[in-house]
């Protein structure tokens, strides 16, 4: 008779061998794109971790700041591991398994992460933007029985668990704040499972990890419609750590500036777990008005960023050195240096010295997600010195489909299909070859949670249909043209992609962000309109301090002319409505496409 312990073993026996299966298609790999192959198999988030701690023991994990003023400290892989175990083990022991969490990117939510997944939980991270009533929703959704928070949300999350509507039975305060009848504290949370440790509790050391088996529940913040719930497994979230850094190097002694929202799937993947798993450390931002001061602080070298934050940080660069009166002189700059690196010769560490010193000094790589950006943007900052290019994501797929190899990046590619990664175009137009991205393999996740329906639609013989579309090129580089539900179709048929708009408007130096969209006209005819929130600091600088309305428009007309002269009669922008305020976005910083508020002025 075969015993339970006996079924457990087969399983974990047959996970490894699919985990080695996985590394040794890495390891034969003929693409000269998949130049980094020292990867080793994962299984699980439990034996990710016990395989980092024993390559990096005594290494930096973590780098974090206990007060504004005071430098970065290192918090080691040991130390890391100790507080998993010990708080694995006391929510094990009070048989917490659907564990809630929320903060600011702080190690205490990495380590409140990891101590759920590795113990056999499911984690359910929240967005810090919603509201008391939304989280109470996500909540109940995900029958979480444990949430922990810091400071901030110490209120909210007591008038949650006071109205008993909710399956929580314990609140863990991240923050070294006050304990309280209603509230325990993580050091103490720590402390009592060392003490259970001790004793010799084998609770969370003896859980069982399968990897098919859901341990992350993440509610995705789209830009329409209600959250769904993504599940995904540990063997989902072990291909989105072992295959990416296959085509991208990190290494040893590399540090990450973390400032993305963690509870984003892009920035726990890619920001967090892939980090520790190639044995580099993570330095968390104090908040978005402190990245300057940390950056030279910290002295990271890879960045994850969203086109929102490249794009600014661009555009302000190239302010400052027109104000200074040495465009010209940096133009002929970058032409030199671009000549003399076909040489071997990179001069942008003398030449760039003070662009670089913003981002620390030491940043060689910047990966660009969440968005599509405009390439010369991309280009740009590889002028400066800084490897920069960009992948391609969704939640569903842990998040990573495609990204550019740093050996051969393709600027208007959303990324590259590598080994263990499957992609193929639906659908197809005839005549441009753009159709619906889909994609395939054990990166793809398990599911929307108690929605089958919705599974249904999107999950059709292991191929994820992403809604995005696109077109794949010999190489097996991806594109992306739009969304499929974001289309304009035209009264005579014609489809307008949005986003591409979107980027030729990005281009003027004049706008700071911009949205499309189709609208009648009282003829009947599909008007193409352009709502543009204008950048402040060029206006000024083109058009004096006391400028119009009038004069804002003439100017932008000026600068999109040209565009609509090379646009197809049917996609040409026939109107604009400026906008002083702010557009309405998501947490992870796109536009809500279809919130009214956003086409109006």
């Amino acid at each position: 008779m075969v015993s339970v312990q006996d079924d457990y073993a087969a399983i974990k026996a047959r996970e490894a061998e699919e985990a080695e299966a996985l590394v040794a298609a890495i390891q034969n790999s003929t693409s000269p794109h998949v130049r980094y192959k020292d990867v080793w198999a994962v299984t699980d988030l439990r034996q990710m971790l016990e395989g980092c701690v024993t390559r990096h023991a005594d290494r930096p994990a973590f780098y974090v700041k206990d007060d504004h003023d005071a430098p970065y400290r290192a918090i080691s892989y040991r130390q890391m591991k100790q507080d998993v175990d010990a708080l694995g083990t006391m929510l094990a022991a009070r048989g917490l398994k659907r564990v809630a969490l929320i903060g600011e990117n702080c190690r205490q939510w990495a380590i409140s992460y990891l101590a759920v997944t590795c113990g056999g939980g499911v984690i359910v991270p929240l967005d810090k933007e919603l509201n008391a009533s939304e989280l109470k929703q996500l909540l109940i959704a995900s029958e979480a029985e444990c949430v922990l928070f810091t400071k901030k949300f110490r209120k909210i999350f007591t008038g949650i668990h006071a109205s008993g509507d909710t399956k929580l039975r314990l609140l863990i305060d991240l923050t070294d704040d006050a304990a309280s009848p209603d509230v325990s504290l993580l050091a103490d949370c720590i402390g009592e499972g060392r003490r259970l440790l001790a004793e010799g509790n084998r609770d969370y050391s003896d859980a069982r990890i399968f990897g098919d088996e859901m341990c992350a529940l993440i509610f995705t913040s789209g830009t329409t419609g209600v959250a769904k719930g993504v599940m995904l497994s540990h063997k989902n979230l072990a291909a989105g750590i072992v295959v990416p850094p296959t085509v991208i190097s990190i290494v040893e002694g590399d540090v990450f500036f973390s400032v993305l929202p963690i509870h984003h799937s892009y920035e726990c993947t890619c920001g967090f777990l892939i980090p520790l798993y190639r044995g580099a450390a993570i330095a968390y931002c104090e908040g978005l008005k402190y990245i300057v001061k940390n950056l030279a602080e910290a002295r990271p070298t890879v960045l994850l960023a969203v086109p929102l934050i490249l794009e600014s940080l661009y555009k302000k660069i190239w302010q400052n050195v027109k104000a200074s009166g040495k465009e010209k002189l940096l133009r002929r700059v970058i032409k030199i240096n671009a000549i003399t690196k076909k040489l071997g010769i990179d001069l942008a560490p003398i030449f760039f010295k003070q662009i670089l010193a913003l981002f620390g000094g030491r940043m060689k790589l910047i990966i660009c997600g969440g968005a599509a950006i405009d390439p010369g943007i991309l280009q740009g900052l590889r002028d400066f010195g800084i490897c920069t290019l960009q992948g391609y994501g969704l939640t569903e797929c842990s998040p990573i489909c495609a990204v550019n190899p740093d050996s051969a990046i393709k600027n208007s590619a959303a990324g590259y299909l590598t080994t263990g990664f499957d992609g193929k175009i639906t659908d197809a137009d005839p005549e441009t070859g753009i159709g619906e991205i889909c994609v395939k393999g054990p990166h793809v996740m398990l599911g929307y949670y108690g929605n089958k329906e919705a599974t249904d639609e999107v999950l059709k013989d292991g191929w994820f249909h992403t809604g995005d579309l696109g077109y794949i090129d010999a190489e097996r580089y991806v594109y992306i043209t739009g969304r499929k539900k974001n289309v304009i179709i035209t009264k005579n048929g014609k489809n307008v992609y949005p986003e591409e708009l979107e980027y030729h408007l990005g281009r003027i130096e004049a706008v700071s962000e911009c949205l499309v969209w189709g609208m009648e006209s009282e003829s009947g005819e599909t008007l193409i309109v352009a709502g543009i929130r204008p950048d402040e600091d060029v206006l000024r600088a083109e058009l004096g301090e006391d400028y119009t309305d009038a004069q804002i428009e003439k100017l932008l007309w000026s600068k999109l002319d040209p565009i609509n002269a090379e646009l197809a009669l049917f996609k040409r922008i026939r109107r604009i409505i400026l906008r002083r305020r702010e557009f309405e976005m998501t947490t992870g910083k796109k536009i809500k496409r279809f919130v009214e508020g956003n086409k109006g002025a």
